[in-house]
């Protein structure tokens, strides 16, 4: 929505909000001392050489809890970059993930990975955990020697002619 000129000299420009994005509600977040204590007592654990996941099942909606400490990353902005990159796919993943707490810790090896290769990580992690069901696309064309490929359809179907 334009916003109106604040001054005459403003007039000629308008400003334009930006879109909102979805954000990252505070129920879908982990944050309570007692309740990080019961994901990690209790919780599923799953780990690869960047983050370590920690899950314990529940009736709520996904929500995630991020643990990165300065053994990580001694500067607070790669610990943020950290846990942005990974709170953006949990966001991305959250409507597909069964309900519970998802606790993830980084490791060492986090302050050195870029960020796809976190938020790969997070997939990966979530998939060998069995919170993230796996995507039915296995891909887009059958194999060569399936009986559906087309080339081995279209040998059955249409006999050899004849060269002329």
């Amino acid at each position: 929505m334009p916003q109106a000129p604040v001054s005459g000299e403003d007039a000629g420009a308008v400003a334009l909000t930006p879109p909102r994005r979805a954000g990252f509600p505070p129920a879908a977040r982990v944050r309570a001392k007692a309740e990080f204590a019961r994901v990690f007592e209790h919780g599923r654990r799953t780990a690869d050489p960047t983050l370590a996941l920690h899950w314990l099942a529940d009736a709520a909606p996904a929500r995630l809890g991020l643990a990165v400490s300065r053994k990580v990353d001694p500067h607070a902005v790669g610990r943020n970059r950290i846990k942005r990159a990974l709170r953006e796919q949990f966001r991305l993943l959250r409507d597909r993930l069964a309900g519970g707490a998802y606790v993830v810790v980084a490791r060492a090896a986090a302050a050195r990975t870029d960020n796809q290769a976190l938020r790969a990580s997070l997939e990966q992690l979530l998939l060998r955990a069995g919170a993230l069901p796996p995507s039915a696309c296995a891909g887009t064309m059958p194999r060569a020697d399936s009986p559906t490929s087309p080339d081995v359809a279209a040998r059955r179907v249409r006999p050899e002619t004849p060269a002329q």
